[in-house]
């Protein structure tokens, strides 16, 4: 039986279409491809001199790389850590110069693409918990130092674990759509109206230091704004990263100078400390960062301007409402909760003891919209991270089997309205949704 014409025009569309799809995919996952820049001196053409080691070690550090390159227990740097995603886990890889298993046969120029575009030896594209969306911006000297100093580390034989993906997840041509939509190789650019301390922070903040990649909302498809830095849940660890750019939550504009270095470098500064994935970032990668490059960051970072969340979102309380939520049922079973397990440290007026125990009142990581951190270090405890400035910090145990999610609903609804603190009520609900990750 013969075909119509129709079907046969609508067969040669649908070619016509697939292949421009094609096409564009095609485009779009192979921009800068041709940029790249040949070895240069220092790299694998040339004996890596003890000062290009050094500064690979400290830019392997200020980039954290170990942190997500070393497996609970194992060598570090020889991969195997399990980086769960809302899609399946990915495994990081062996970055120790073993000739197999991991880069002992790459050359600078096969390092270079993997952070600049995204691409493995053999040019299968890398997933993107590698965020090589931020690092694509990291200059090729840098490249170079880092490559340098790993191919210095004693090879490790360990084979790369397969990724446990979920199709169509683990499939190329979806990688290739999800980078079509997402990412675009880039090199940091100065901005020339910029001090070279703002540039230096820029370029530490969106690059190596890819702080975006926690602290910007995800969509449904995982993909971000890497220079959007409005705060966003961290997938899979139910930890909310705050915003950069509000002083409600993490802004730093109001800050000195100093106290943001401080933090960065210890874990503390005044009425302030680290908990949580930023813990071990503090104690992996920036306490190890010089004070220069820490103050850059600061002033980065303070300039960052201010975002406004949706409006459709819970606000704090203000007023009757504040009042209303003061004396509710729930506020005044969290005091008696309050005093039973917690007043003998953060003291009977929420004042906290200087150096050892923060302050409740007036801290805006207890007042802030999202109450996923704070029922994470109730459930499960609070820590700073052990740094070579605060070698010994306190800590706060786990409630996980002490309360109840009623009891820590009411606990929080207790701290978010006593003295002075105004904002929304917590429900079991919430609680429940902070502990199991349903944010939906």
């Amino acid at each position: 039986m013969k075909r119509s014409p129709l079907i046969k025009n609508l067969a040669w569309l649908a070619l016509a279409i697939a292949t421009l799809v094609l096409a564009v995919l095609w485009l779009l996952n192979t921009r800068d491809e041709t940029r790249v820049i040949p070895v240069t001196t220092g790299s694998a053409a040339a004996p890596a001199s003890q000062a290009l080691l050094a500064r690979g070690d400290y830019l392997t550090r200020a980039g954290n790389c170990m942190s997500c390159h070393t497996a609970r227990g194992g060598t570090p740097f020889a991969g195997g850590r399990g980086i769960e995603t809302p899609f399946g886990t990915v495994f990081s890889s062996n970055l120790t110069p073993d000739a197999t298993t991991g880069l002992g046969a790459w050359t600078s120029n096969d390092f270079w693409r993997a952070l600049h575009n995204g691409r493995s030896q053999s040019g299968r594209l890398l997933y993107p918990a590698f965020p090589y969306t931020s690092y694509t911006e990291v200059s090729r000297g840098d490249a170079d130092a880092m490559y340098a100093y790993l191919q210095s580390l004693p090879p490790v034989s360990a084979p790369a674990q397969a990724h446990t993906l979920r199709w169509p997840f683990n499939t190329q041509i979806a990688l290739a759509v999800w980078r079509a939509l997402y990412f675009s190789p880039g090199t940091f650019e100065p901005e020339p109206l910029q001090s070279a301390d703002w540039n230096r922070g820029a370029y530490l903040v969106r690059g190596l230091g890819h702080c975006a990649a926690c602290h910007s909302a995800r969509d449904a498809l995982g993909g971000s704004n890497p220079l959007n830095m409005a705060g966003g849940l961290i997938p899979m660890q139910n930890w909310y990263a705050p915003a950069l750019t509000e002083n409600a939550e993490a802004g730093l504009s109001k800050w000195p100078v100093q106290d943001v270095v401080t933090l960065l470098k210890t874990g503390v500064a005044p009425g302030a400390s680290v908990l949580g994935p930023m813990a071990e970032v503090v104690r992996n990668s920036t306490q190890h960062m010089s004070d220069d490059d820490l103050r850059s960051m600061a002033v980065f970072l303070k300039s960052l301007p201010p975002t406004v969340h949706d409006a459709a979102l819970p606000t704090a309380a203000r007023g009757p409402k504040a009042q209303a939520v003061a004396s509710s049922a729930s506020a005044r079973a969290g005091a008696k909760l309050y005093d039973n397990h917690c007043a003998q440290c953060h003291g009977d007026s929420g004042q906290g003891v200087a150096g050892a125990y923060p302050s409740l009142a007036g801290n805006r990581a207890v007042t802030m919209v999202s109450t996923d951190n704070l029922v994470q270090i109730i459930l499960n405890g609070g820590y700073a991270p052990a740094t070579a400035g605060n070698p010994r910090p306190f800590g706060m145990p786990p409630f996980m089997l002490v309360l109840s999610d009623t009891e820590v609903a009411s606990l929080l609804t207790f701290l978010r309205s006593a003295w002075g603190n105004q904002a929304s009520q917590v429900t079991s609900f919430d609680v429940n949704r902070s502990r199991t990750g349903n944010q939906r």
